[in-house]
């Protein structure tokens, strides 16, 4: 039987919670525009209808919204908690977006969203459409600056290290911000947030039709869900080929893993469509190819070169050497801070300081590495290939089921047919948990191919932990489990107990009975 270490502890308790509290984000996101499209259109017609569909909708995602800032806190603390030489060694970077989050985003999201509960009748329509909007504004503002601090970490530039405090600094606050793969992300993301919650407005609402419950309500839902919902798959599987390129760009090995691509190809390369990753004799076996495409998205060339596995590992070796002359220089500067030859020599292998830091693994005395030792740590900075493999494919699969699902819907709301296939209605119900499944697979795939890294190439994640037990880490990890088990069985009850009410109670003031457990107090 295994034991897992501190390391593993850590990282498990982390993604755990991470993946938990990622179950509401992206519903948030996308019910928050869709409740401002349904009260702009209330605004602009004067049907209580849309008032109604506003104020049904809005309380689901208030129930969202609540369990999101309870699960997201904790992840926060983890950093200090379970991270405790990442946030010393990165804090000065990785702090300044949190803070910027909290300050501006969740502050505005959780200041209007009470007046979004309470305001309905003591605000004008206008002020309180404004209101509905700028909740909205401060869901996308927070996911803006959480993904700036992420895409830091897939792509750490406008900061660089400092001997002196043996810290990293910022050197660039505007490059951090406008960090291209974060920008990439954020657009990927939220726009599978809106995939998200077009799915769920379109799977309750055929749940009504087939109910023959709430018609008028199910119906102009399902034509704003399929409207909104169509426009958002699209965009996903556009930004997603942005965010690619940017990995393709930056994170050579990820792209490398993800395909199974163990040997460079002449350019333009072949994408893998099937095909069983064997990574004892670091091939795919049984692989089904299709020429050129790989090549063509991930360069946009039909010239550029994706390198291979192998060619990548090679590479590392490289960084490895090079990376040991900028740490022999560091434990020079460290003896004597006037070595003017140390410090020059630093500045130029500053860049792969990293690489070398991946031989600590192996021994502590990384000066005296064998080549064994430094071919073992260059393998290390492949991540696991089957699981990316797998979860990459299913989740593209996902992406383009929700583009033929939405398609159809909305050409059944266009002819006024979504009454009439009821077989239609079933498939959209079903499909419910499918959007959650797709963006845990695409984080599991962002943060996973970035191992063995917790920053890339400045990092690696074994040595980021905090200096705890495993014992200590084991039960808090349990301790979370039960914890947020507990909460998901509370939202489940509270999501199916609303649903099953119905919108009639909600416009008979029953929003103001459920309302005051849904607004958290600001951080």
């Amino acid at each position: 039987m295994t034991t897992l270490d501190v390391v593993q502890l850590s990282r498990l308790q982390f993604g755990l919670t991470a993946m938990y509290h990622f179950l509401f984000v992206p519903l948030t996101l996308g019910l928050s525009v869709l409740l401002g499209v349904m009260e702009s259109v209330y605004v602009m017609t004067g049907r209580e209808i849309w008032r109604q569909m506003t104020k049904f909708w809005g309380l689901l995602f208030g129930i969202s919204f609540a369990m999101g800032v309870a699960t997201g806190i904790t992840m926060e603390f983890q950093f200090g908690m379970n991270w405790a030489y990442y946030s010393h060694y990165v804090g000065d970077v990785f702090g300044a977006p949190l803070a910027i989050e909290g300050l501006m985003a969740f502050f505005l999201e959780a200041t209007f969203i009470g007046l979004f509960f309470f305001g309905w009748d003591r605000l004008s329509t206008i002020a309180h459409l404004a209101v509905t909007w700028l909740v909205a504004l401060g869901s996308n503002l927070s996911a803006l600056w959480i993904l700036v601090a992420n895409g830091w970490m897939q792509h750490p530039v406008g900061a660089r290290f400092n001997p002196d405090t043996m810290r990293m600094e910022v050197t660039d606050f505007a490059a951090v911000i406008f960090n291209p793969v974060a920008q990439a992300k954020f657009v990927h993301t939220v726009s599978a947030g809106y995939v998200t919650g077009s799915v769920f407005v379109l799977a309750i609402s055929a749940y009504y039709l087939l109910k023959q419950q709430h018609i008028e309500l199910a119906k102009r839902s399902m034509t704003v869900a399929a409207s909104f919902g169509l426009a958002s798959a699209l965009s996903v599987v556009v930004l997603g080929d942005e965010s690619g390129y940017m990995d393709s760009e930056n994170q050579k090995m990820k792209i490398a893993a993800i395909e199974a691509m163990w040997n460079t190809e002449p350019a333009p390369a072949s994408f893998t469509v099937f095909g069983l990753p064997n990574e004892e004799t670091r091939q795919t076996d049984f692989a089904i190819r299709v020429p050129w495409m790989l090549g063509l998205i991930a360069t946009r060339s039909i010239s550029g070169e994706v390198p291979g596995i192998n060619q990548l590992v090679a590479n590392a070796s490289q960084r490895i050497h090079s990376g040991l002359i900028a740490y022999e220089a560091l434990q020079r500067l460290r003896a004597d801070s006037t070595d003017a030859g140390a410090r020059a020599r630093l500045t130029d292998h500053a860049e792969d300081l990293g690489y070398a830091l991946l031989l600590k693994k192996e021994r502590p005395d990384v000066l005296n590495a064998s080549d064994a030792e430094i071919m073992q740590a260059a393998w290390s900075t492949v991540p696991d290939v089957s699981p990316l493999f797998w979860s990459f494919r299913f989740m593209v699969a996902l992406g383009l089921f929700f583009i033929a699902l939405f398609a159809a819907a909305f050409y059944l709301a266009s002819t006024r047919a979504l009454q009439a296939y009821r077989a239609f209605l079933y498939v959209a119900l079903w499909t419910l948990p499918l959007p959650w499944i797709a963006s845990e697979l695409g984080w599991f795939v962002a943060e996973v191919g970035r191992q063995p890294w917790v920053i890339e190439g400045v990092l690696p994640t074994f040595m980021a932990v905090s200096s705890l037990s495993a014992a200590n880490v084991a039960t808090t990890l349990i301790g979370f489990i039960a914890f947020y088990s507990a909460l998901l069985v509370v939202e489940i009850y509270l999501m199916v107990k609303t649903v099953r009410i119905g919108p009639d109670f909600v416009a008979e003031g029953g929003v103001k009975e459920l309302a005051p457990m849904l607004v958290v107090p600001a951080e």
